[in-house]
């Protein structure tokens, strides 16, 4: 007969076992890493340090972001998905290396089982952008110079596989025309209004702000309405393109295995951020429209983007490397 466990060791047991729930229960104890996919200063950098600081002003430990660009996120997210599942690492992520580059290329990760979701936050519109010294003023411009000059005019974006980089790679399909992408690894907005690159497609949080200023030109945005923190840039879908769209969104979320109680704990306070007056009218102001989710919304959410982007991928002919 298996002899009856002592009280000694009954004792011990409990001690194993409460032992995960008290570290759950006081987490965060020490400073926690919030990795970011692009460079400072993107649309994707800002919006996550405003939940850095704010998380880290809550929780009473530092927040710290990361920047680990390359790849549109996808380098940062990979580094996350190996990272250990204690809840001192966190991942801002954009949509292009959850949704998008997952019908591009082999990834190191799945974001579905690698990663858990702990929630969507913001979306936003991505905007065709120009300098304010290039001879096109408007989108209708735009395409006419560039079937004037076949391949010769170059776009930017945040990389490839960004949503941006397919909403060009569609225009030039459904407009039937040329043009060369240049990857950034962020924003390209510096170089726009440089002059070095004609044309870019950035997020609506880092370009209008500069549209508003009159630094760059807003061609189009790419919903499929106006977007209401900036009403004046026409749709791409409105200038002769039905059913145009390509979004972005941004989330959170940490390696498999987090400890639920760390995910919700983590969304609470994110919620807490999108439903505070002051951040609502500063994302407003950024172009920045508020998705709240639960952790099983924004992953049913990557689960049905992968095949959608995947689709629009293929009917675009937009190359990849599988």
């Amino acid at each position: 007969m298996t002899p009856a466990p002592t009280r000694r060791g009954l004792a011990a047991a409990a001690v194993l076992l409460a032992a995960p729930a008290r570290a759950q229960a006081s987490w965060p104890s020490r400073p926690v890493r919030m990795v970011v996919g692009f460079t400072a200063g993107s649309a994707t950098d800002l919006t996550g340090r405003i939940f850095a600081q704010a998380f880290g002003q809550a929780w009473g430990q530092p927040v710290v972001v990361e920047n680990i660009s390359g790849n549109s996120g996808a380098i940062g997210v990979d580094r996350v998905a190996k990272s250990a599942p204690d809840g001192y690492t966190l991942m801002w992520s954009g949509n292009a290396a959850i949704t998008v580059l997952p019908a591009m290329q082999n990834l190191p990760f799945d974001p579905l089982k690698d990663l858990v979701s702990i929630g969507m936050t913001l979306s936003m519109a991505s905007v065709f952008v120009a300098g304010n010294d290039q001879p096109f003023r408007s989108l209708p411009e735009l395409l006419a110079h560039a079937r004037a000059n076949p391949g010769r005019l170059s776009y930017g974006t945040p990389g490839v596989g960004t949503p941006q980089h397919i909403a060009a790679e569609m225009l030039c399909q459904r407009a039937g025309i040329r043009m060369e992408h240049i990857p950034y690894r962020g924003a390209n907005l510096t170089d726009v209004m440089s002059g070095v690159l004609p044309l870019g497609v950035q997020n609506a949080g880092a370009a209008i702000p500069l549209v508003r200023n009159g630094r760059v030109r807003g061609l189009a945005v790419t919903t499929l309405e106006r977007s209401a923190n900036a009403p004046e840039i026409p749709t791409v879908a409105e200038l002769g393109f039905p059913g145009f769209e390509a979004t972005s969104f941004f989330g959170l979320m940490a390696p498999a295995g987090t400890p639920r109680a760390i995910v919700e704990k983590v969304n609470a306070e994110a919620m807490r951020v999108l439903a505070d007056g002051d951040q609502r009218a500063r994302f407003a102001q950024m172009g920045l429209d508020i998705t709240p989710s639960t952790p099983e919304g924004m992953r049913d959410r990557i689960a049905a983007d992968i095949p959608k982007w995947a689709k629009v991928i293929a009917e675009a002919g937009v190359p990849t490397g599988r």
